[in-house]
C-alpha cells in the first residue's frame, strides 16, 4: 500500500475511471480523477455520480467525506501520483481498423507531467500489442516508468460489486511492471492472474467477442425460426429445461453498447480480417433491427402506422445510450414508418416521451431494451415486438 499511496486516474469520471477510483480511494489510496469534462468533475466532487453505479453515490460521499477522493481537470495532478492508470482505449475508426492515434495522444498531452519510477497502467480494453508499444514509446522519450496492462472486465452498472468479486488480470511490459501491477490489485480485487502483455490484451478481446458470438447465434435462431412462422423461445425454452449443456445459451436481443462489436472487430484486424465468425457475427447483430422492420412491413402498412420504441440505453436499467441499437432501430422506422415514438425511464432526451404516452399514441410497440419498469406495463392490445421475450404471453398482439 505504501507505494501506491497516491493514485491518479486519467478519464477518471467515466464508467471505467469513477467505479475503479472510489474502490481504491474505499481501500485508503489517495485517489485524484483527472478528466476533461469540467462539469462532470464539478458533479463528482458534489458527490453526485454522473450516471447510474450500484452503491455509488453512498460510496462518493464516504470517500469525499474521509478526503481520499478528488476530481479535477488540471493534468498537472498527475505528478502527484505514484500510479497513473489510463481509461484509454482503441476504438475502431469508420473503416473498422483499431485507431491507436487516441491513446497516443492522451499519453502525449499527459507526457509532460509523467514523472520516472510511476506505474502506468492501461485499464480499457486495447490493441494486442499497445501495451509494449507504449512501453518502447515512452522510454524512446527517456521516460523510466513501468509499463502494466490490467483490463477491466466488469459488467455496466455494478463495476463496484464486481471488482471486489471477480479476479483481476494483470500484466506487465517487464516482470517489475507486473509484480507492481499485481501489488495495486491485489487489495481491490478477489485475486490476481497474471499473463504476458499480449495474452492479457487477447483474453479481453477473446472475452467480449465469445459474447458477441453468442448473442449472435441466438439472434440468428430467432431470425431462422421466425422466418418459418415459429414461436423461438417455445423452442429456447424447451431446450434449456433440465439440460444442463446448454445452461450458456443466451437469449436473443439487441447486442450493443461500446464494447462488443468494437472488441469483435479489434480482434478481426488483429488476425487480418480473417476473424470470419467475428464479421459474420456483426451482420447478424447489426442486421436485427432491419429484420424486425422488415417483419413488421410483412405483417401492415409500415407507412400508415406510429411505431414506439420501449427503451434507449444499451442495457437494462442502465442510462448509458453508447452504440444502442434502439437508436438504429429508430433510423430504419424514420424511414419506414408515419412517425416513430422512444421513451427511455433512465435517458433524459426531451424528444421522449412517457412509456403510457408512447403506448397510447402508437399502433406498434417494440420492446428496445428490457428495463424492469417495463415488467407490468399495459400495452392496451397494441401489436407488440418483443425479442427479448420479456413480456412472455403477458400482453395481447404480440409479433
Amino acid at each position: 500500500m505504501e507505494a501506491f499511496e497516491r493514485v491518479a486516474v486519467v478519464g477518471g469520471c467515466g464508467h471505467v475511471g469513477l467505479p475503479l477510483g472510489l474502490a481504491l480511494a474505499d481501500r485508503g489510496h489517495q485517489v485524484v480523477l483527472v478528466d476533461v469534462n469540467a462539469a462532470v468533475v464539478a458533479s463528482v466532487n458534489a458527490g453526485q455520480m454522473p450516471f447510474l453505479e450500484r452503491g455509488g453515490e453512498a460510496l462518493l460521499a464516504r470517500v469525499l467525506e474521509a478526503k481520499r477522493l478528488r476530481a479535477t481537470t488540471d493534468a498537472r495532478a498527475v505528478a502527484e501520483a505514484d500510479a497513473v492508470v489510463l481509461v484509454t482505449g482503441t476504438p475502431v475508426d469508420e473503416h473498422l481498423n483499431p485507431n491507436v492515434g487516441q491513446l497516443d495522444r492522451v499519453v502525449d498531452g499527459y507526457l509532460p507531467h509523467l514523472k520516472p519510477g510511476q506505474l502506468v497502467v492501461l485499464r480499457s480494453t486495447v490493441y494486442p500489442g499497445t501495451t509494449e508499444r507504449l512501453a518502447a514509446r515512452l522510454a524512446a522519450r527517456g521516460l523510466a516508468v513501468d509499463v502494466a496492462f490490467c483490463p477491466e472486465r466488469i459488467a455496466q452498472g455494478f463495476a463496484l460489486e464486481e471488482s471486489a468479486r471477480l479476479p483481476q488480470i494483470v500484466s506487465g511490459a517487464t516482470p517489475r511492471a507486473a509484480e507492481r501491477a499485481r501489488e495495486l490489485f491485489q487489495g481491490l480485487a478477489a485475486k490476481t492472474i497474471e499473463l504476458s502483455p499480449m495474452e492479457a490484451e487477447l483474453a479481453k478481446l477473446f472475452t467480449n467477442s465469445w459474447r458477441y458470438l453468442a448473442f449472435a447465434a441466438s439472434n440468428q435462431f430467432f431470425e431462422i425460426a421466425t422466418d418459418h412462422g415459429l414461436d423461438f423461445h417455445r423452442i429456447y425454452d424447451a431446450m434449456i429445461e433440465d439440460y444442463p449443456r446448454m445452461k450458456g445459451f443466451a437469449r436473443p436481443g439487441f447486442a450493443a453498447g461500446p464494447c462488443l462489436f468494437k472488441d469483435t472487430m479489434q480482434l478481426a484486424a488483429f488476425s487480418s480480417n480473417s476473424f470470419f465468425l467475428g464479421h459474420a457475427a456483426m451482420l447478424v447483430n447489426e442486421g436485427l433491427p432491419n429484420f424486425l422492420v422488415e417483419k413488421l412491413r410483412e405483417k401492415l402498412p409500415l407507412r400508415e402506422k406510429t411505431v414506439g420504441i420501449l427503451g434507449m440505453a444499451f442495457k437494462a436499467d442502465n442510462d448509458d445510450c453508447r452504440e444502442s441499437l434502439s437508436y438504429k432501430l429508430r433510423k430504419v422506422l424514420a424511414w419506414e414508418a408515419k412517425a416513430v415514438l422512444c421513451s427511455d425511464p433512465f435517458v433524459a432526451d426531451s424528444t421522449f416521451v412517457s412509456a403510457e404516452e408512447l403506448v397510447r399514441q402508437s399502433d406498434v410497440v417494440v420492446l428496445g431494451v428490457p428495463h424492469s419498469a417495463y415488467r407490468g406495463i399495459d400495452l392496451q392490445g397494441r401489436l407488440a415486438v418483443d425479442v427479448w421475450n420479456f413480456w412472455g404471453t403477458q400482453n395481447g398482439g404480440k409479433a
